[in-house]
Formats: structure tokens, C-alpha cells, sequence
């Protein structure tokens, strides 16, 4: 028997040997919910029924509950329109989808399209929350499981909406929103994450388990701050690499060449991708175990590298205020002349979009020609890959300028191995130096080029002991020899030989077109 499976917990649903109608239902983020006297009818094909001595059937789902009570939709499952179950109440009230079996007779099975119909009694008080179907012969029993999760695992970039409440609050608290969560972690080993956690810069932490289709996360978040969080997300999209990327504008993706340390060597391992997103400072360490149950750990740090600072180009600024009567605007701030941007309010903001995402590493303002009072006193600095989603990079508070046209130029206050590349900069002055008014003469962005990430840490296959594990950066296509899917030699000897057929072939053809003259 085929693979037989229906999963609602992505819109349209993922299915195999099935197609699917319903009614009085409708996508509930990720499942399919089902209203009192609501149907899904399932049709999938069966070979030869004779194959197969008895069939198993998992009905996943969940009954919402009733305020602080549990739910109540009592299901029917009927095959070729004669009952499997009939008011069947499915478990309702917690946060966790139930696995409902059935034993499907063998008879019950027919050459063809079958009918799987699943109906919700019209006396339901509450909603049917539907994940997924499954159907296999016994003999074959996960194997329908096994399907799914190798399609998921087809997809390696993911992206959640998020929420947090505070720690040990009662369950009635409300959540509230957070930052998109996007992630990727590949070791081409296809195989879908189980547990992740990770470190920012900036020392917030977060731990998070996952729903075997990755419809959902829950687990905890610790802010840079110390205030501890209860921490939930729903699946919002997922995506193979690198296609994903681009779906999801998500910056700061490392590619490792890997080692491995055992039999007191280290030898050549998989390459290592890795992308942890959650709006916050950059990650410096990563965990993870895979529903494989291997799991590792890489710690980032960057090599020394040595070479100038660059200016970054400015390509467009703007600003939430400016003096467009008196010429006093934000475009004066991208040129050295001695003019200057002021803006009419104690506050501002300014918006920087560069010419190539880079990594800034430090900034520099320059006061204006006169008010020292107008001078920024506290600011903070963001990032942003897509100009929706900031990161912030830096806070300053107190600060002065000692003398008109002065030059201050700020370093982040993050490792250098933190450092993410932005197209989108944001600095929000929120004090000024007392005046109702605002202004600067000119802001400068620089990147200190640093040398490559590397990684240390350990990796863990499941049942086995754990052993070492390190990478260092991909470099860049073409900036090295070395850098070649193929080894210089041999791409070498590759292009000598094309170059020899393309003249035996130039040489054949010119004996053609010659003959064909002369006959």
C-alpha cells in the first residue's frame, strides 16, 4: 500500500495518495479547524486490498476547550460511508495534538478510490483542531510517518511567528508578540531538528523543542536583561535552501567546512550551514539535537585578520524630520561640505540604506556649526536586512560634543564574530542636549574587515559517544584557489582537454566546409 497521508499543519495541506475536500472548516495556522456538523472527506487509491491483511489509521487531533473547561466535538469516522467510530470524543483542553488509531478491516477496503470522512457532530460546543491523517497497512505501520518526514525534511529553512509570556505566570495570562524566528541547520544529513537552543551576544538565551512536523515550537527565552520567558511559535513558512532566504529576508547564514576529532585525528565532515534569527544581537553559540537523536554544539569566535577600515557608501537617507525651506535636510549628512540637517523636535529618527549589506563595525557623527544644545546626547543604532525587522546594534546615553564640526566616531559593543551584514541602518536619537530642535552635520558608517567565523564544539551521532568538532568559514567563490568545488589541478586539466576538442572539432569542421566547396 502506498503512503497515505494528509497534513493540515501547512496551508494547502501536504498530501500523498489523497485528495482532500471539506466543509465548514477552515486553515486555523497550523491545522485544520473544524466547526460543529464540519466533514474532511479523504479519497486515496488502493491496488490490490487482497495485499494487505488490516490497515491502520491515525487521526491526529485536538478539541479546543470551553474557557477553563474542557471541549467538546465528538467525531464520526465512517469508510466507504459504514462507520469506523461513532461519537468518538477526542481528548480536548490541553495544548497537545492527540494520536486517535483505528483498526481498518481488511474488507472495508476496496479496489480504486476508497472514502475516509470524518465528521463533527452538529451538538459540538467547541472546535475540532485536525493536524494530520495517516493510513498503512499494519505490516507497514510508520510508514506514512516516515514519508512525511522525509518531505519536511525536504525543507531546512523555517520561519515562526512567535510569542512569550513571563515566567511562571498563571495559564490565563496573555502571551504577547515577539520577534519572527527564522533558522536554518543543515549537516546534509536530512534530517529534521528535534531541540534547539542558542546564545545572542548580547547574553539573551533561548531553548525551544519542536513539533515532529515543525508546526509549532515551545520552550523558554531569557532576555539580555535576565527577565525570564515562557517562549511559543507557530510555523509561518518553510522552504528548501537557499530559496528560502530569499523568501524570508534573513541575514547572518554561516558556511562551515567541518572536521571531526576521533581516533586521535581530525578528519573531513560534512559542511555545516547554520542561521539563527530572532531578531535580537547575533548568535555566538548554538545546540541542537535532530529527531535522529544525534546532536552538537558549535561556539563561535573570529579569526584575526589584519586590514584598513573602509567608509561604507550611502546610497539614500532620510529622515523623520527636516528644515527642506532652509536646505537643512538629510542628504546633507552623506557629503563632508560644512552644511548640516536639522529637524524642528527634541527627537529623530534617520534611515540609511548602503549600497551592499555590510557589517558595520563602528559609526561616526559630527556635530553641526552652532546650538550645542541641538547635539544627540542618547541614541540607539539598528540593522535591518528588509527594512521591516530591526536589530538593535548599539545605545549610547550622556554623550557630548566637545566643539562645532567635531568628529566622534562609536564602536559596537559586540564581539566582532556578532557582527551581521545590513543593507538598512536606523538611528533613533530619543534626547537631544535640551533644545527643541535637532541636528548633525554629517554620519559616516565604517566596517572593519575581520577575518572568517570559525566554530568549536562536539558532535554526538545517536548511541555513540561524542567527539570534536570544528569549522572554519567558507571563503567567498573565487576569492582563493582552494575555494573551487574542484581542485586547481584537476580544473586545470579539465579546461586543456575542452580546449583540445574544441580545436579537433574546429579542424573537422573546416575539412568539412572545405569539401563541400570543392564538391
Amino acid at each position: 500500500m502506498q503512503a497515505t497521508f494528509a497534513d493540515f499543519s501547512v496551508d494547502p495541506a501536504g498530501l500523498s495518495n489523497a485528495e482532500v475536500r471539506h466543509d465548514r472548516a477552515g486553515f486555523g495556522g497550523n491545522h485544520l479547524a473544524l466547526n460543529a456538523g464540519g466533514t474532511v472527506t479523504l479519497d486515496f487509491e488502493v491496488a490490490d486490498p487482497e495485499d494487505i491483511p488490516e490497515a491502520t489509521l491515525t487521526v491526529t487531533a485536538l478539541v479546543s476547550r470551553l474557557g477553563s473547561a474542557p471541549g467538546h466535538a465528538p467525531i464520526d469516522v465512517l469508510l466507504q460511508g459504514e462507520a469506523l467510530a461513532e461519537e468518538l470524543t477526542v481528548p480536548g483542553g490541553g495544548d497537545l495534538p492527540q494520536d486517535n488509531v483505528f483498526a481498518v478491516p481488511a474488507l472495508m477496503l476496496k479496489p480504486g478510490t476508497n472514502t475516509l470522512e470524518i465528521r463533527v457532530s452538529a451538538e459540538a460546543r467547541s472546535t475540532l483542531r485536525l493536524y494530520r491523517i495517516t493510513l498503512d497497512s499494519v505490516d507497514e505501520r510508520g510508514r506514512s510517518e516516515r514519508a512525511l518526514a522525509a518531505q519536511a525534511a525536504r525543507n531546512s529553512v523555517f520561519a515562526f511567528r512567535t510569542e512569550i509570556r513571563a515566567a511562571h505566570a498563571s495559564s490565563t495570562t496573555s502571551w504577547h508578540e515577539a520577534p519572527r524566528l527564522v533558522f536554518h541547520l543543515d549537516r546534509d544529513e536530512h534530517s529534521l531538528p528535534a531541540q534547539l537552543g542558542w546564545r545572542g551576544a548580547d547574553g539573551a538565551e533561548s531553548a525551544i523543542s519542536f513539533q515532529s512536523n515543525m508546526s509549532d515550537f515551545h520552550g523558554s527565552h531569557r532576555a539580555a536583561d535576565g527577565t525570564a520567558y515562557e517562549y511559543r511559535g507557530r510555523l509561518t513558512g518553510g522552504w528548501a535552501f537557499p530559496e528560502g532566504l530569499e523568501e524570508t529576508s534573513a541575514s547572518g547564514l554561516y558556511r562551515f567546512r567541518t572536521e571531526e576529532g576521533y581516533g586521535g585525528g581530525w578528519h573531513r565532515s560534512h559542511e555545516l550551514r547554520l542561521l539563527v534569527d530572532d531578531g535580537g544581537a547575533p548568535v555566538e553559540r548554538v545546540t541542537w539535537r535532530d529527531q535522529r537523536g544525534n546532536s552538537g554544539v558549535a561556539m563561535l569566535q573570529t579569526e584575526s585578520a589584519e586590514a584598513e577600515a573602509n567608509d561604507v557608501q550611502v546610497t539614500d537617507v532620510e529622515a523623520s524630520d527636516e528644515f527642506e525651506e532652509a536646505g537643512e535636510t538629510a542628504d546633507n549628512l552623506l557629503n563632508g561640505s560644512r552644511t548640516k540637517w536639522l529637524a524642528d523636535d527634541d527627537t529623530a529618527q534617520l534611515f540609511f540604506t548602503l549600497a551592499r549589506p555590510a557589517a558595520v563595525t563602528s559609526y561616526a557623527l559630527r556635530s553641526a556649526n552652532d546650538c550645542p544644545e541641538r547635539d544627540p546626547r542618547d541614541w540607539t543604532l539598528h540593522g535591518s536586512s528588509d527594512g521591516r525587522t530591526w536589530t538593535p546594534l548599539d545605545s549610547r546615553a550622556g554623550e557630548t560634543f566637545n566643539g562645532r564640526f567635531e568628529t566622534r566616531e562609536f564602536r559596537l559593543r559586540v564581539p566582532a564574530s556578532a557582527h551581521r551584514r545590513y543593507r538598512h541602518y536606523r538611528l533613533d536619537i530619543t534626547r537631544n542636549s535640551g533644545s527643541t530642535q535637532t541636528q548633525l552635520a554629517r554620519v559616516r558608517f565604517v566596517e572593519h574587515p575581520t577575518g572568517g567565523v570559525a566554530f568549536t564544539g562536539y558532535y554526538q551521532r545517536y548511541n555513540e559517544g561524542p567527539i570534536g568538532y570544528r569549522g572554519t568559514e567558507v571563503p567567498t567563490p573565487g576569492s582563493a584557489p582552494e575555494s573551487l568545488a574542484i581542485p586547481a589541478p584537476l580544473l586545470a586539466a579539465d579546461l586543456e582537454a575542452a580546449v583540445q576538442s574544441l580545436t579537433d572539432t574546429a579542424q573537422t569542421l573546416a575539412a568539412l566546409a572545405t569539401r563541400l566547396r570543392d564538391s
